[in-house]
């Protein structure tokens, strides 16, 4: 007669319990991350806006007073070429003023 030793371990009802807590807490988190992603774009838009407008006025100081354009800016490494916010929106230079594109 073949017995079985007695193994620990988890039971089916166990598993189970611990699958629908973490499902839960999937439930939970998703959406909150989702909702933020909007703000966090906007944050990161903001920010490379106000790099931008740091590397004008370094431009600005380097060439005597002279108004640099995004081009006059990435040929001489002020920035790099790609000056694309993370929602797709492109920063310009008008006046020396930097904005985002609407």
């Amino acid at each position: 007669m073949l017995r079985l030793k007695n193994q620990d371990g988890f039971t089916l009802i166990e598993m189970l319990i611990v699958l629908f807590i973490v499902s839960i807490l999937l439930l939970i988190t998703i959406p909150n991350v989702t909702k933020h992603n909007q703000s966090i774009q906007h944050k990161g838009c903001e920010g490379l806006q106000n790099m931008v407008k740091a590397q004008v006025t370094a431009y600005e100081i380097d060439h005597e007073g002279k108004m640099p354009d995004m081009t006059d800016l990435q040929s001489e490494g002020y920035i790099k070429k790609n000056t694309a916010c993370p929602n797709g929106k492109q920063i310009l230079i008008k006046g020396g003023e930097v904005t985002v594109e609407q």
